[in-house]
């Protein structure tokens, strides 16, 4: 019966790096670094070495030589030899030396006991079951030439059923070919602005501080992202935000820019919606200035006490770039995220961007879009938004008995809640919540260095990263950080009954 590819391996044995530098014979350098190699455990006991064939061919040596070496280290006890079962590391060769470790490192801080992070998902919540069984009805009907180098807008597959998904869920008016797959948020913003896409010699699109125009931003966000630009030569200039979004009227009163990035479904940290009114103004603005929205519609699946808010996008397309990915929905482990791209950006993104998909994998995209057309994505939203909701209520409910002095904002979408604290005290309570074991951040974290508005005291705690045991324990050490209400006594501050414990959305 002819031999398989499996017992041609085996009997072949594994590949063996061998350096036979050094002075001696052939033979004696062969013994020499094989015995090293099981005497420093690089060749642990019972590993099968390659035929004598086989490794004389390796390593440019007569077969007689590795015989000769092999009967040697037999002899000696290093090896065994038995027939049909070739050669081997002997299982009774002396341990290898303990290496000298180094000196220990200085010790790291202890890891909190509890993470109200902002900005990622519930890890045990991932839906294992159902991304295995896309994976492999993914990998079972994928063409031959989705294992070759790959196509940068991404694969087509995904591309389809997203733009049935955004279409369908966040009324964006998109097609596959204004679709480029990414790796994320922070991997659109260097191709938008890292290469010559956003740079060109046009007024509306040059928006490098050196000659160009800055970006506005709104003031309180992400310092990662304000990174990225800056780090691309994009100078920032913060908008206002009040209780209707971010203050659109400013991009024609204040200083000049080309482009406005915006969260416009739920403003990052603060948590409102834009308001319409100000949508509609901003669409305005892009239209009469030649000007582009960047819109990061980072987890507008999430919404709990209101209508969906559809993107910005879906009012001027030619005017906005929709940016979105799965890091809150599923997982930053998943490195997908997409562009949705005016029809003149397109050839420039994909020039950035390189001939061939380097930046997300390939298979992780066919099992997304099996994922999203099997409608596995849209049951896993659902049954997220309904866990996330009951967290939400539980913090709120357990502030309005243990701290009802603190208000709790931006709760009626996404995944985190803005805890408004008393005038100076957001730096004390941060290090009070330290030392309960929570690690989280004080709003002035996300705060543009330039920005004219009033600052704030505030919490943003990420109640979506907990894992669901160790939830109550954590908005329970919350609690007992916060400042007590100066108003009255600290005793008021004790666990009771109390008929406010429905959350009131902000």
């Amino acid at each position: 019966m002819p031999e398989s590819w499996v017992n041609s391996a085996e009997r072949i044995g594994i590949d063996l790096h061998v350096d036979l530098s050094g002075p001696g014979s052939r033979r004696a350098v062969l013994i020499r670094a094989l015995r090293d190699a099981v005497r420093e455990g690089r060749l642990p006991p019972g590993t099968r070495l390659p035929p004598y064939r086989s490794l004389a061919a390796d390593l440019g040596l007569a077969r007689n030589t590795v015989a000769d070496a092999y009967a040697e280290l037999v002899a000696e006890g290093w090896l065994t030899a038995r027939q049909g079962s070739g050669t081997r590391v002997a299982e009774r060769t002396a341990p290898p030396k303990r290496p000298r470790l180094p000196k220990p490192a200085p010790a790291k801080p202890a890891t909190p006991a509890y993470n109200l992070l902002q900005g990622t998902p519930d890890a045990t919540s991932f839906p294992r079951t159902a991304w295995l069984s896309s994976a492999r009805r993914a990998l079972g009907a994928a063409p031959n030439e989705a294992f070759g180098p790959g196509d940068p807008r991404g694969r087509i597959e995904l591309r389809r059923a997203l733009t049935d998904y955004l279409t369908r869920a966040r009324g964006v008016r998109v097609s596959p070919e204004r679709i480029v797959v990414c790796s994320g948020f922070a991997h659109a913003l260097r191709l938008l602005f890292g290469g010559a896409v956003l740079h060109g010699p046009s007024p509306s699109s040059r928006l490098r501080s050196s000659g160009g125009y800055p970006l506005a931003v709104e003031s309180y966000g992400l310092g990662f992202h304000r990174e990225i630009l800056a780090n691309a030569g994009v100078r920032t200039v913060p908008l206002g935000l009040d209780e209707q979004g971010a203050r659109i009227e400013e991009l024609a009163s204040g200083p000049r820019v080309r482009g406005v990035l915006l969260t416009p479904a739920h403003q990052f940290p603060t948590g409102g919606p834009l308001h319409p009114s100000r949508r509609a103004a901003a669409v305005d603005w892009a239209r009469s200035h030649g000007g582009l929205i960047l819109e990061d519609d980072y987890d507008g699946e999430f919404r709990y006490d209101r209508e969906p808010v559809g993107a910005v996008q879906g009012l001027d397309p030619e005017h906005v770039i929709y940016l979105g990915s799965v890091s809150k929905s599923l997982s930053p482990a998943v490195r997908i995220g997409w562009m949705v791209l005016p029809e003149h950006l397109v050839h420039g993104v994909l020039a950035a961007k390189g001939e061939r998909e380097a930046w997300a994998s390939v298979l992780d995209q066919l099992t997304l879009a099996d994922f999203i057309a099997s409608g596995q994505y849209d049951r896993h939203v659902r049954r997220m938004r309904q866990r996330y909701r009951s967290r939400r209520d539980r913090l709120v409910a357990a502030l309005a008995e243990r701290a009802p002095h603190i208000t709790a904002t931006g709760i009626a979408a996404g995944l985190h809640a803005v805890l408004r604290l008393p005038p100076g005290t957001e730096a004390s309570v941060v290090k009070a919540a330290a030392w309960q074991g929570i690690a989280l951040e004080g709003l002035a974290q996300f705060r543009h260095p330039q920005a004219t508005m009033a600052a704030t005291d505030g919490l943003v705690v990420g109640y979506s990263t907990p894992s669901e045991h160790a939830y109550g324990a954590a908005v329970d050490a919350l609690c007992r950080a916060l400042p007590p209400d100066e108003r009255g006594d600290p005793a008021d501050r004790r666990v009771r009954p109390s008929s406010a414990a429905r959350p009131h959305a902000t």
